[in-house]
């Protein structure tokens, strides 16, 4: 199972807010089977099997053209552990728990 930040940016756009683009790309998660996902204020994070997340990720990068976008930089961040289960969520804690917290 992989971890993939992504972090999707139309450039070129009539405006400075972004987050109608965010949604369109939210849109594509909502529908996507086989992967689980997280917002955070400045990316997203799915998990999955590495194939399908960046199949999704292609699926979103798509979205800001769809909304009119000229360009748009996609920056994705993989982690793929295949030696132990991997999740985002057992990330935060692994640190948690050297920080002495729960």
């Amino acid at each position: 199972m992989a971890v993939v930040d992504v972090t999707i940016v139309p450039v070129g756009t009539a405006s400075a807010s972004l987050s109608g683009y965010v949604a369109g790309c939210l849109e594509v998660l909502e529908g996507a089977e086989g992967v689980s996902w997280q917002l955070t204020p400045m990316s997203t994070v799915i998990e999955g099997e590495l194939g399908r997340v960046l199949e999704v990720v292609r699926l979103m990068h798509e979205q800001p053209f769809i909304k009119g976008a000229g360009r748009v930089v996609t920056t994705i961040r993989v982690d793929d552990r295949r030696d132990k289960a991997l999740t985002a969520a057992g990330k935060v804690a692994a640190v948690q728990a050297r920080l002495g917290k729960k």
